[in-house]
């Protein structure tokens, strides 16, 4: 039975938001024994307040949509930051409809996961290509890495350039680098030493931050979208470091005969149908060890090593995500193709011929055919 959450009927003197003691991890968490301060803040705002930090916070897809509503009223820049490792998951679908005629500045993170031979205006290009796909108008695209802090500054030149006075939106996926930004933006625009002033939206009870910057406008830091298409959004806590890679892909070459399958633990599963032989590119966490089979013999090695061989997760675990959806592509010949499975990474097909090829993910999962990223 979940744990009942506990709920004061204070609300966020920073951000409105309705304080409550139970939960961390979602908006308006304050510990019992600050509910007595004067004014009351929850513990995002206090974080930003006290050590220029801005925590992430979550909300769902419906709640998300609710709160870029007001958006395009505005006279604003919105910075949208997603995962290059897992594009088509963080990406915001139909942002440009929220945003009206506000520019758009899409910043792609964790560009350090690519091996160091990627041609990265051939990155550039293929990044804009697919927010053109998506429906998604930007003024700029820029490629960064927040852990490493690799192209920050052309990051925040871009925003010296583009803002023109205006307030600025982040807004974003769960983990995508949402708070590293945030955290920077803070550090070189903000004048925290005046009182933290933050506002929600109206007719909202969201905690949408609004951190003053030295010029009278604002930064507004919209909590993390929670998109459940994701493999992250599925599995158990204590495998995300597994699944989530923190260095260099290192890419695996895998020369297949049709009728071939791999599994990747026992998070989902690549059958190579049909097609001459030919070769397949793995981008995947190193955590996870691709095992390989017949196709033939595939339904019984997950029936009997599934959370064993086949890992992760492990057998305990296996019950806490969603059965496998059998997804069936035809890569066209002629071209280099990706199948992509958010959250897990990426396949990318090398051959020239063509191939039908069945993917087994969690139901739910996004799985699709895109143009080659590399």
């Amino acid at each position: 039975m979940k744990e009942q959450e506990t709920v004061t009927s204070e609300h966020c003197a920073g951000c409105g938001v309705k304080l409550q003691t139970t939960d961390q991890d979602r908006s308006g968490y304050v510990p019992e024994t600050a509910l007595t301060r004067d004014p009351a803040i929850c513990q995002r705002c206090f974080r930003i307040k006290n050590y220029n930090d801005a925590a992430s916070v979550t909300i769902d897809q419906d709640d998300f949509l609710r709160l870029l509503s007001g958006i395009a009223a505005t006279d604003s820049l919105v910075v949208h930051i997603v995962d290059l490792f897992d594009f088509e998951g963080s990406l915001i679908s139909g942002l440009q409809r929220f945003v009206g005629n506000n520019p758009v500045l899409l910043v792609v993170n964790k560009v350090d996961l690519l091996p160091k031979v990627t041609n990265l205006n051939r990155l550039r290009n293929w990044v804009q290509q697919q927010a053109k796909a998506h429906g998604l108008r930007t003024v700029d695209v820029l490629l960064c890495s927040a852990k490493r802090n690799l192209g920050f500054d052309r990051v925040i030149e871009a925003l010296d350039r583009y803002r023109d006075g205006r307030d600025v939106y982040v807004v974003g996926a769960t983990n995508v680098g949402k708070s590293t930004l945030i955290n920077r933006l803070i550090r070189d625009y903000s004048d925290l030493d005046r009182e933290l002033t933050t506002s929600r939206y109206p007719g909202t009870t969201l905690d949408a931050v609004r951190i003053p910057l030295e010029d009278g406008k604002a930064i507004i830091d919209t909590p993390g979208i929670v998109y459940p298409s994701r493999l992250t959004e599925m599995v158990p806590k204590q495998i995300l470091q597994t699944i989530l890679p923190e260095h260099t892909l290192k890419p695996l070459v895998y020369q297949l005969n049709e009728q071939q399958t791999l599994f990747f633990g026992a998070l989902a599963r690549f059958d190579f149908v049909q097609g001459e032989r030919q070769s397949f590119t793995v981008y995947i966490a190193p955590g996870i060890k691709p095992h390989r089979t017949k196709l033939e013999r595939a339904d019984e090695l997950y029936r009997t090593h599934a959370g064993t061989v086949l890992a992760p997760p492990n057998e305990d675990m296996l019950g806490e995500i969603p059965e496998w959806t059998r997804h069936s592509l035809r890569i066209p010949r002629d071209k280099r193709q990706d199948i992509f499975i958010s959250g897990l990474g990426w396949i990318q097909a090398n051959g020239k011929t063509g191939a039908l090829v069945d993917i087994y993910a969690p139901k739910g999962v996004k799985v699709l055919l895109r143009e080659a990223i590399i």
